[in-house]
């Protein structure tokens, strides 16, 4: 791995910093690195306030969306609530389908069928609107380029409100109102919402209108926080406020549906962290292996024992798409390595019995082990459908994009991305994409990076120090945890391998007289660096450790060098 110190930020900027908040100086460093600069900036980081939001009708078209609405409601009309199977998506349709309920008993929700529908806006749903009599359709976490979709509703005398987060093309859909804060005419401050944080703009739109304060609104926020980090979107700005007040929620008093997903979890306080790795890949299961209706029925249900049964049901599906993920993941390593092409610059693997609800998570673990940008294909109907996904700093959207003659179908972001196309063109994009990518890629980017806070000592590692370090939580993409690296370091001597097939490592570290655990997830390998006392550095996140009733400061290492 490529070691990065990050560096060091203005030394009077920081000095300034550490006399208005009476901190140490590492401290004031590590804000300063996040630009957190002032007292004022600092305040706003440590004390997230719902007064931090910003009025939903600054972004674009929000007074149209709001306007159409109203009119729906007070003409009892029927609205249907669209969005993508995936816990965005999910979480959207649980929010404003909530949310209008309490206005309408003419609410209905539509996730399209992941194998049968694809991604986005769907002729079928459409046509499933215009059979029910539906005359407005919300689509929440997609729509914004689904041009052909929308004119084809309007045909049908259906009219659409899109809130998406994705990149526009170059053409707008022709739609009541288009909320999407990435677009190039909307003046919306903060850029990074989720699809279901635009569903939450929606809503708090609403409610203003009625006189209602957003406080009002709180409770939502469980499906916001669950959103923004299964998402991947960044936790600064308003995000981090939403982030906030949604894991208060999480940890306090949460929706039945998501209590029943947390209850066995024997944790004090869930994270964003958690959230991502316990809740997210459950409601995400349902789409990947039955359908996301499961989980809108799911987040949506106020009773708390059907909310149980439904969790058990997505918890089965869970364990089926663990199973289905291990097998492909496997079978797409062999196929890099019988095909000779681990000295390509991108992997792209297909099979057609791949299952399609799955291919996106093979891909994450198809970059961890050959760590460049990587496509994994399977067959979907008469096309190949494929999911992408990047390494740290290079545009996988963008090189997409630049195959596009090959490609029927793509949408996505910067790191992760869909796409469809002809099996006739697989051989032909696939070399088009390897052409690309050796192109334009910084050949850097192909080894994985930790980037270094700072450079401390053991000594360093005090109670208080971890207690202000736990403040800067919720982390995610543009304020992750802190990261160390400390030299000089050595084992105490009873350093071994631990877990399946000796994977990890746990030892303990001393500098001088300073001693601390360490646990070294999937650094097993690393033991000869380390033992028989040798004289090593290592890269680490302080984290606690919980055993037997106590509470300790350790070191959660992620890389060491002798």
């Amino acid at each position: 791995m490529r070691w990065t110190l990050k560096p060091k930020p203005d030394s009077k900027t920081v000095e300034d910093l550490q006399k208005a908040l009476q901190v140490k100086r590492s401290v004031a460093t590590l804000l300063v690195q996040r630009g957190i600069d002032t007292y004022e900036v600092a305040k706003t980081f440590f004390r997230p306030s719902l007064e931090d939001l910003h009025d939903p009708f600054l972004m674009k078209d929000m007074d149209l969306a709001v306007a159409r609405i109203e009119q729906a409601l007070s003409n009892d009309e029927n609205i249907l609530i669209y969005g993508d199977y995936d816990v965005d998506g999910t979480t959207s349709v649980a929010l404003l389908s909530s949310y209008l309920k309490t206005k309408s008993d003419r609410i209905a929700t539509y996730i399209p069928d992941r194998y049968d529908e694809g991604y986005g806006v769907s002729f079928k749903g459409i046509d499933f609107a215009h059979d029910n009599e539906f005359t407005l359709i919300i689509a929440l976490d997609c729509g914004v380029k689904a041009i052909d979709k929308v004119a084809y509703a309007s045909e049908k005398g259906i009219d659409f409100i899109i809130c998406d987060h994705h990149r526009p093309g170059h053409e707008l859909p022709k739609a009541v109102a288009v909320l999407d804060p990435k677009r190039d005419d909307c003046d919306y401050p903060y850029k990074e919402l989720c699809g279901c944080g635009v569903g939450f703009k929606l809503i708090q739109a609403l409610a203003s209108k009625e006189g209602q304060p957003v406080e009002d609104l709180v409770a939502y926020l469980d499906l916001v926080a669950t959103a923004i980090g299964a998402d991947i979107v960044p936790v600064t700005g308003e995000n981090r406020a939403l982030a906030y007040f949604g894991l208060q929620v999480i940890n306090t008093n949460p929706r039945p549906g998501i209590q029943a997903l947390i209850s066995e979890v024997k944790k004090e306080e869930l994270t964003i962290t958690d959230v991502v790795f316990i809740v997210a890949p459950r409601i995400n299961a349902a789409g990947r292996m039955k359908h996301g209706n499961y989980a809108v029925t799911l987040l949506t249900e106020t009773n708390e024992f059907l909310a149980e049964e439904y969790a058990k049901e997505i918890n089965i599906f869970n364990l089926d798409r663990r199973e289905a993920d291990q097998r492909i993941t496997e079978e797409a390593l062999t196929q890099i390595t019988d095909n000779k092409e681990e000295d390509r610059l991108t992997s792209v693997v297909y099979h057609e019995s791949w299952h399609k609800g799955v291919i996106g998570i093979v891909a994450s673990r198809l970059t961890e082990t050959y760590y460049r940008p990587t496509l994994v294909f399977t067959k979907s109907g008469d096309r190949l459908a494929a999911s992408a996904r990047s390494v740290q700093g290079f545009d996988v959207y963008n090189a997409l994009e630049a195959c596009s003659e090959y490609i029927e179908q793509f949408g996505g972001h910067k790191y992760a991305a869909g796409l469809t196309l002809k099996e006739d063109n697989y051989e032909a994009f696939k070399q088009a994409f390897e052409d690309e990518v050796s192109k334009t890629i910084d050949r850097s980017l192909l080894t994985p990076e930790i980037k270094i806070d700072a450079q401390i000592q053991l000594s360093d590692i005090t109670p208080k120090f971890y207690r202000i370090i736990r403040q800067f939580a919720p982390f995610g993409p543009g304020n992750m945890t802190p990261i160390f690296m400390t030299e000089n370091l050595k084992d105490t001597g009873y350093g071994k391998c631990v877990g399946e097939n000796d994977k990890h490592l746990r030892l303990t570290v001393s500098q001088g007289q300073q001693k601390m655990v360490a646990i070294a997830f999937n650094l097993g390998n690393k033991l000869n660096l380390i033992n028989n006392k040798k004289t090593f550095k290592a890269v680490y996140s302080i984290d606690e450790n919980h055993w037997q009733g106590n509470v300790s400061l350790q070191l959660k290492i992620r890389d060491i060098k002798g």
